[in-house]
């Protein structure tokens, strides 16, 4: 399957300057950029959805520069409804290397798993870049010259965030967002005259940003540039899109880097394990590694056995694999078959079992009363939520459901509704 085929199936196509997908077979620049802004310490499966797609060009012998944004980040991509705050800039600095991490993390398990077809060996040459390295050496009149001068207020104007901001009933907008596409447009200009990069990769909602790199390439290099944009990824159950900003965040962190945005590789397999039919069969493209032919197989299967869920099992294997590795994603496969078998006896494992289970799971000390186990470990709000989870029969210890508000001295499973748990050892 080529690029454009494989693009258009796993549905990696949105706004682009490409008239037709197949000239991305052979465009002689194989070189991309894609980038990310460090507005929190960890990237959101929204930005997974791009991270795959930038897979998809590597894995088709594509180069990609991918971009952290320390100087961006310090003034945020404008929002539709309002300013962002602006972070500190150590916190900025301390987000930049927690993201830069992830995404080069995740573009090599994307590219490098077994079974995949590679067109060369372009996954070991991913180049990391900071658009503060290069801003931090230009002047605001030198910016304003050669940059500012190239745009009209009337081209800013129509770009639709800013027609939102400042329509009636709008929130306005500070020069400081309203010069970010002008930024981001520097950033691409910049990466085609150091690193040959004609092509940008981003989100749908990032299109009108990236159109103003290929302005500048085209008014100061006299060059032709590409943007090739993905739909963004919606969640089925709200209408919202996956990212921090719906409040409905997915974390591709699994432990906290010192603000509370993660998601344990438990909590992260479990989401895609409970994707409706409907969705599993669309995220299945969109998330996992799985080629073609193997994606209609399961799809075909799990049409004739929907009760065996095998779609939702192989999208939660695939995008924990893709994002936490395949040993992670084996360990957490067995330890949910082991919890969520009907015949397991919780009260039978031993200190070993429970010690690789305490790997994934959150863990509480003996001698805890049950109302703090749930608190401490996340699995009530509050000590009155704990206190009605309890009273309602929704909790149980070695799968014996509890009633009252005791305290556990013993190791033990705590189990919460149907796919929370909890240790204590």
């Amino acid at each position: 399957m080529k690029l454009s085929e494989e693009l258009i199936y796993r549905g990696f196509k949105a706004e682009t300057t490409i008239k037709e997908p197949t000239d991305l077979d052979t465009r002689e620049s194989k070189k991309f950029y894609w980038g990310a802004d460090p507005s929190a310490d960890s990237l959101t499966i929204g930005n997974l959805a791009a991270l795959m797609m930038c897979a998809c060009f590597v894995r088709h012998g594509y180069e990609p520069v991918l971009l952290v944004g320390g100087a961006t980040g310090q003034i945020g991509d404008p929002k539709e409804n309002g300013e962002r705050d602006l972070k500190p800039l150590e916190e900025v600095e301390h987000n930049k290397e927690c993201i830069r991490e992830q995404v080069e993390r995740v573009i090599k398990n994307a590219v490098t798993s077994d079974g995949l077809e590679t067109a060369s060996s372009s996954h070991s040459k991913i180049t990391m870049v900071d658009n503060l390295d290069w801003f931090s050496k230009i002047g605001f009149l030198e910016f304003l010259r050669e940059i500012g001068k190239n745009f009209s207020m009337t081209q800013l104007l129509d770009r639709q965030f800013v027609q939102n901001r400042i329509g009636d009933g709008g929130s306005g907008i500070s020069y400081a967002e309203f010069s970010y596409t002008l930024i981001q447009g520097y950033d691409f200009l910049h990466l085609y005259q150091e690193h040959g990069v004609s092509l940008q990769l981003c989100g749908a909602d990032q299109y009108g940003n990236c159109t103003s790199g290929i302005h500048l390439i085209k008014r100061l290099e006299n060059a032709d540039a590409d943007v090739w944009s993905t739909p963004l990824i919606i969640d089925p159950v709200t209408g919202r899109k996956f990212g921090k900003s719906e409040g409905n965040a997915v974390w591709l962190a699994s432990s906290d880097n010192g603000s509370g945005n993660y998601t344990s590789i438990f909590d992260f397999y479990q989401f895609w394990l409970n994707q409706p039919d409907e969705s599993a069969q669309h995220l299945l493209k969109i998330y996992t590694l799985l080629a073609p032919e193997e994606i209609e197989s399961i799809l075909e299967k799990h049409r004739e056995h929907p009760e065996e869920r095998i779609a939702q099992k192989a999208l939660a294997r695939g995008a924990t694999q893709v994002v936490h590795g395949a040993g992670n994603a084996e360990a957490i496969e067995n330890l949910c078959g082991t919890l969520f078998n009907r015949e397991t006896d919780f009260s039978e494992f031993s200190e070993d079992e429970l010690t690789e289970f305490a790997a994934y799971l959150p863990v509480v000390a003996k001698g805890t009363a049950m109302v703090d186990i749930l608190v401490n470990s996340g699995l009530a709000e509050s000590k009155k939520k704990a206190r009605e989870f309890i009273s309602q029969g929704a909790v149980s210890v070695n799968g014996t459901k509890v009633t009252e508000e005791i305290a556990i001295n013993q190791t033990a499973i705590i189990k919460k509704g149907k796919n929370k748990f909890v240790i204590v050892k």
